[in-house]
């Protein structure tokens, strides 16, 4: 019995399917907040900026651009948290917030406040 080139190839990219697929789709989604993407104040909480100019930025990466600053004797009401745009394997969490005394909001690396920022997830 004669088995086509078509048929062989047909099983073969079925079987590759069948174990690609589940790799491909068992990576975990990683939510960040693209350039422009404000967040809900989930977080009830305010805290005091303890980074002297600390860039707030549009989206959760430093490459979103820069909507204001916070300094140190700044009062922040954060909103909530995010991991950042992925790089190289990994992803900073980043804090949405309101500087009281400017009113400018923006997303601040949760490195760069000594308390880390809020400790309520966005949910997106």
């Amino acid at each position: 019995m004669l088995v086509s080139k078509a048929r062989i190839l047909a099983a073969t990219f079925t079987l590759a399917a069948t174990l690609i697929t589940p790799m491909v789709t068992s990576a975990p989604a990683h939510a960040y907040a693209p350039c422009g993407k404000k967040a809900p104040d989930k977080d009830s909480s305010s805290w005091r900026a303890t980074a002297d100019g600390v860039n707030m930025r549009s989206g959760s990466s430093t490459g979103c651009s820069i909507n204001g600053y916070a300094g140190s004797t700044d009062k922040m009401d954060y909103h909530c948290q995010t991991e950042g745009a992925w790089s190289g394997g990994s992803a900073m969490m980043w804090t949405y917030a309101r500087n009281v005394r400017t009113g400018v909001e923006g997303w601040m690396r949760t490195d760069t406040l000594d308390d880390f920022g809020s400790q309520v997830d966005c949910g997106f």
